[in-house]
């Protein structure tokens, strides 16, 4: 009885902050401005996202309308992956540090498990958000700013509503990425599945500011049908038709590997929290760099370096 009274109570251990995570932070800050100058919305969303859509729907996908339910879900996801290399979705990348954290979880070492938990719970997160929305914004239609034809002093309406909601989700992952560096208070610390699902939040929430042509397309034709049930589902394939490359590559990672490169991450926490950190840090200040300096300069809102590609 003694020894149970006189017994410590246990102690929480927070994860040590990496060596070096001043330079970590200032080379995350850098080349997320760096990927925001250099970045080509031409090449990407036509050359790269029109192409493709084009090659897989078989015509042409800005220029054919979308004849029926069905037509209009296949739309949805062939958008969507086509859009995957769009400004609106390349912070998607941010998400594969933390899946390899939650792919940790527990103390079976199969790839496999390894594979389906965290790409579960991200995508989890992400239909969430996104089946809302789909639902929402076919109530709400053209009383959205997305939908919007206007402009504001040359600014169009939709745009304004991307700088807002983008700006916001940058802001979000830049705070991750400091809390996984142990630069600010990390709720999600010991919470790896959680620190998933809020970035699969993030990313389903995406398609709040998108203004991708494409999407907006199909928007209009989900408003258009006035059933909100089809708002849902085609947001949400929209969704993982933006994540079909990036669990594609996670799982070349882990099955290629067998694990390996999951086991390395876990043997370090600091090795985990930079590679976390960082792409989360460099990839929320590309959408905060790119969405609220470079487009609204684009409009005559400020000054922002471009490229002669551009």
């Amino acid at each position: 009885m003694s020894t149970m009274r006189n017994a410590s109570p246990p102690i929480s251990v927070e994860p040590e902050r990496p060596p070096r995570t001043g330079r970590v932070v200032l080379f995350s800050v850098l080349a997320g401005t760096a990927l925001a100058i250099l970045w080509s919305y031409h090449f990407v969303d036509s050359v790269i996202g029109d192409n493709v859509a084009n090659a897989l729907l078989g015509h042409d996908a800005k220029g054919t309308a979308i004849a029926g339910t069905g037509a209009g879900l296949v739309f949805a996801f062939v958008s969507g992956l086509a859009g995957t290399f769009t400004a609106c979705n390349i912070a998607m990348v941010a998400s594969v540090g933390p899946m390899s954290q939650a792919g940790q979880a527990g103390r079976r070492p199969d790839p496999l498990r390894m594979l389906l938990r965290p790409v579960g719970w991200l995508t989890l997160g992400m239909v969430v958000v996104s089946a809302a929305y789909g639902f929402v914004g076919v109530l709400l239609g053209d009383r959205l700013p997305q939908l919007s034809t206007g402009t504001v002093d040359g600014m169009p309406v939709r745009i304004i509503q991307s700088s807002v909601v983008f700006g916001l989700i940058g802001l979000a992952l830049i705070y991750l990425g400091l809390a996984a560096l142990g630069v600010l208070p990390d709720v999600f610390a010991h919470r790896p599945v959680a620190r998933v699902v809020t970035l699969g939040a993030l990313i389903g929430g995406f398609l709040i500011g998108r203004p991708y042509p494409l999407f907006n397309k199909l928007f209009h034709w989900a408003a258009d049908t006035g059933n909100p049930l089809y708002g849902a589902g085609a947001f949400v394939l929209q969704s993982l038709g933006n994540v079909v490359i990036v669990t594609v590559l996670f799982a070349l990672v882990v099955l290629v590997s067998r694990g390996r490169v999951m086991h390395w991450l876990a043997e370090s926490p600091s090795r985990t929290a930079v590679v976390t950190g960082s792409l989360t840090i460099a990839l929320g200040v590309f959408t905060v760099v790119y969405w609220d300096l470079r487009v609204p300069a684009i409009f005559g809102y400020g000054w922002f370096p471009t490229m002669p590609y551009n």
